[in-house]
């Protein structure tokens, strides 16, 4: 078959009332049988983007980027296995992929009924600019850039109650059948096995040794390499049992915009978000830039009070408008009218308080999404400015791969509408290990100590998330 061939999609719906169901309760029916799903939630039901939960399974296309190979899958069970000529080709090649399948939506449909599904690593920063990153650990390796195409899914909205289905078919002239979504749902019981750690929790790096990350950051600053930068440090636990009860805590002590379980059977990634990585709709897109943060204490006025305080610290002020000027930065290379929507907003999560900040643009005519994905990519809340040089001194101060963690998943249409989170409050589950991780961000005002707190108050939902598991039903 050629390789232009397109994928016409031929897709049957069925809208009912779901007021007795839950997300989770459906993930669980559905993965005892498909081993390859993905749930995506949200704890902000307040707009339209967040209004829905996605449960998506059975896939009959993929896309998969690892070491400069890319394997494809198609629907008619075509595999096309090849090596990109140079890294830089990684975004045309799966523009390509996406343009592939062509599919109709129609009014009232869930923003993410069809499309692409999956992840893109921190490391994959490497196939979007002139920038080399020394692999130096094969345990918290996953494909640079993975995504596939679902033939079902179960849309939940969460305004009116109500659940659609959708079954996908790829072949010219035959319908899908709801049947196999209908039966898992039917189904009265799902097997969820308990959550145990086994042994303590390990890192990557002593404190001594992220103290002296801290310190020659900072010295960076100083001498003008960089503005701002952000190291990090990765903590794992060896466990036994289902992941899955870690999920289910982490989205209870802390409910955030993005909430995700993405199951690859070799490995799995799942977290709860609080900042977008980017989002295009219809070719406007939007970067939140998140940077400062404070501790909550639990106690309203206090928090209140700290809120105040955050505002008007200098050292979080200014490593915020750093951010929200590379996000500016960022966004200009392939978009007209950026401009800062709103500046320096206080938000609460369940665990901290940070500034927030909303920067938008128009794409250029003749940009394609996936373009300006590659242009804004990693985040600069997780790497640095000037991008570039903080990536670099970042790779030769870590001792590890960040691999998953500062990069994005979420979920793209075929028209290149496209909604990830950043990859941070997320575990990679591989080898009945969990890793996570998480940064600060230094600048030349940085206080040492305080740097090093950052990475515990960021880390300490998904350490809750793991005592919490151990006792669920």
């Amino acid at each position: 078959m050629s390789s232009s061939h397109i994928f016409n999609v031929h897709t049957t719906r069925k809208t009912l009332l779901a007021d007795t169901l839950t997300p989770i309760g459906i993930f669980l029916k559905i993965r005892n049988h498909y081993k390859n799903s993905v749930i995506l939630e949200s704890a902000d039901y307040h707009g339209r983007e967040h209004g829905y939960s996605h449960i998506a399974f059975d896939p009959v296309a993929s896309f998969v980027l690892d070491q400069q190979i890319v394997t494809q899958t198609f629907p008619d069970g075509t595999i096309e296995t090849f090596r990109l000529e140079k890294p830089q080709d990684a975004v045309k090649v799966l523009q390509d992929f996406s343009a592939r399948f062509s599919y109709q939506k129609e009014t009232g449909d869930s923003p993410m009924s069809n499309g692409l599904f999956g992840h893109i690593s921190y490391d994959a920063v490497t196939y979007f600019e002139d920038i080399q990153i020394q692999e130096k650990n094969p345990e918290t390796a996953i494909p640079s850039i993975r995504y596939h195409v679902y033939r079902y899914v179960v849309a939940l909205n969460h305004f009116n109650n109500q659940m659609t289905w959708y079954a996908h078919s790829y072949e010219e002239g035959k319908a899908a059948s709801l049947d196999p979504i209908k039966y898992h749902l039917e189904m009265p019981h799902y097997t969820l096995e308990p959550f145990q750690r086994l042994g303590e929790e390990k890192s990557n790096l002593t404190e001594a040794q992220t103290e002296e990350i801290v310190k020659t950051c900072i010295k960076h600053c100083l001498r003008g390499d960089v503005f701002q930068i952000v190291p990090s440090r990765r903590f794992s636990q060896d466990f036994k049992g289902d992941e899955f009860q870690v999920y289910r805590a982490l989205r209870s002590v802390n409910p955030s915009p993005y909430l995700f379980f993405f199951d690859y059977e070799q490995y799995r990634i799942f977290g709860a978000s609080p900042e977008k990585q980017i989002k295009i709709d219809h070719r406007l897109a939007e970067i939140h830039p998140i940077a400062g943060t404070f501790r909550r204490t639990g106690d309203d006025a206090k928090d209140a009070e700290l809120a105040q305080a955050l505002i008007a610290d200098p050292k979080e002020s200014a490593e915020h408008v750093m951010l929200v000027d590379l996000a500016r930065n960022d966004l200009s290379r392939s978009a007209d009218n950026v401009q800062v929507e709103t500046f320096k907003e206080v938000q609460f999560f369940s665990h901290v308080i940070h500034l927030v900040s909303k920067v938008t643009g128009t794409l250029q005519k003749g940009v394609n999404p996936l373009q300006m994905v590659a242009d804004t990519f990693p985040a600069g809340t997780l790497s640095g400015a000037p991008k570039h040089n903080a990536m670099t001194i970042i790779n030769r101060l870590e001792p590890t791969n960040r691999h998953i963690y500062g990069g994005a998943i979420g979920f793209m249409d075929f028209e290149g509408n496209f909604n990830h989170a950043i990859a941070i409050r997320t575990f990679l589950s591989k080898g009945n290990t969990l890793f996570y991780q998480a940064g600060m961000g230094v600048v030349a005002k940085s206080v040492v100590a305080s740097e090093m707190q950052e990475i515990h108050n960021k880390l300490a939902a998904l350490k809750k998330a793991l005592d919490v598991a151990e006792n669920l039903a």
